[in-house]
């Protein structure tokens, strides 16, 4: 009998730095920054690519209130460090005005490396994400498993995140430009179909034996399994302004896995969609939100994003009733 996983939650978050009178992105990290971060924060804080982004990270957690608690927690703590350098921290994806040439990446091997690789394409890397990990145990095959079914949702999770419609200076009359920029990274987008976690593990294989990798965090799918955790990573969404946006997102992830896996004790799972049709959605979801029609279950009519998320489906005919699912915030992410 396979072993329920622990369907723990951990979120990682990407914030844009900003000068605290021009409210432009900085260029240069303040010298000290970084480690007063870490003299509060540890481990739970990082560099990105770009010198005006900081990452987080939350320990595991349990449950989605766990997480909510942790999230709090680190962005008051962000926020007060970079009050004390005269910055003041954004949680979207896009800047509304600064330029990606005008930004400088910051000086680490791996990102002397990345810019050096990927020239121009990572010059415009002026983004931010949010990830979710959600933990299957040791059980390898089911985060593959997995992973292939749970894309029929991403485009929805996606769709109640757009925080990134700007750029430039400019409207892109797009709600996530950031998928835009990113989508121009090789390795990204959907994940492709593999049988197993040994298939999955041969393709990284081949990357890296070929030189095109060094390993599989530089595989950037929507959702992917994590290389250093036990987790299936979810990657797709914009960051969320709202601490209660982004953890009611986390639960969502958090449900729809338990859902699979319910179906899978009972020896089904959930129907393979068209990929055609999830990039449709994903498309749909960064160029209109909730705003516009997704298509649903494989036909041609269209279901308003801002209903299909409310499908039986997605919390009736499966609905969570593990106590790591439960959540009361409050947060209204229809009136995004």
């Amino acid at each position: 009998m396979l072993k329920k996983p622990d369907f723990t939650l951990g979120i990682e978050e990407e914030y844009l730095l900003v000068d605290a009178d021009s409210r432009a992105l900085i260029v240069e990290t303040p010298k000290g920054f970084l480690d007063a971060c870490k003299a509060e924060l540890g481990t739970q804080v990082s560099p990105e690519f770009l010198q005006c982004q900081v990452e987080i990270g939350t320990r595991v957690c349990q449950t989605a209130a766990e997480a909510k608690s942790e999230l709090m927690y680190l962005r008051r703590a962000i926020i007060d460090i970079a009050k004390s350098f005269d910055m003041r921290v954004i949680a979207a994806s896009t800047h509304p005005f600064s330029h990606a040439e005008d930004s400088k990446h910051t000086p680490k091997t791996r990102y002397h490396q990345l810019a050096s690789d990927l020239q121009a394409v990572v010059r415009n890397l002026q983004i931010s994400g949010m990830h979710i990990h959600c933990g299957l145990g040791d059980n390898d095959d089911l985060r593959i498993d997995f992973m292939e079914q749970v894309a029929y949702i991403l485009p929805h999770l996606l769709a109640l995140t757009t925080s990134s419609p700007f750029w430039g200076g400019e409207d892109t009359g797009l709600k996530s430009y950031r998928l835009a920029i990113w989508d121009q990274m090789p390795r990204t987008g959907l994940p492709g179909h593999f049988e197993s976690y040994g298939e999955y593990q041969r393709y990284v294989d081949v990357l890296v034996k070929t030189g095109v990798i060094e390993d599989a965090t530089k595989v950037w799918w929507d959702i992917r399994p994590s290389d250093r955790f036990p987790t299936l990573e979810m990657r797709i969404t914009d960051i969320c302004t709202r601490v209660e946006d982004a953890i009611c997102i986390a639960a969502m992830y958090q449900c729809w896995l338990h859902m699979l896996w319910r179906l899978k004790k009972d020896n089904m799972k959930w129907r393979r969609y068209s990929r055609m049709l999830i990039n449709e959605n994903r498309w749909r979801a960064q160029r209109y939100g909730i705003d516009q029609v997704f298509i649903g279950r494989c036909r041609a009519t269209g279901l308003r994003g801002r209903n299909s998320t409310r499908q039986k489906h997605f919390g009736q005919r499966h609905q969570c009733t593990s106590s790591s699912c439960r959540l009361s915030t409050g947060a209204g992410l229809g009136k995004r």
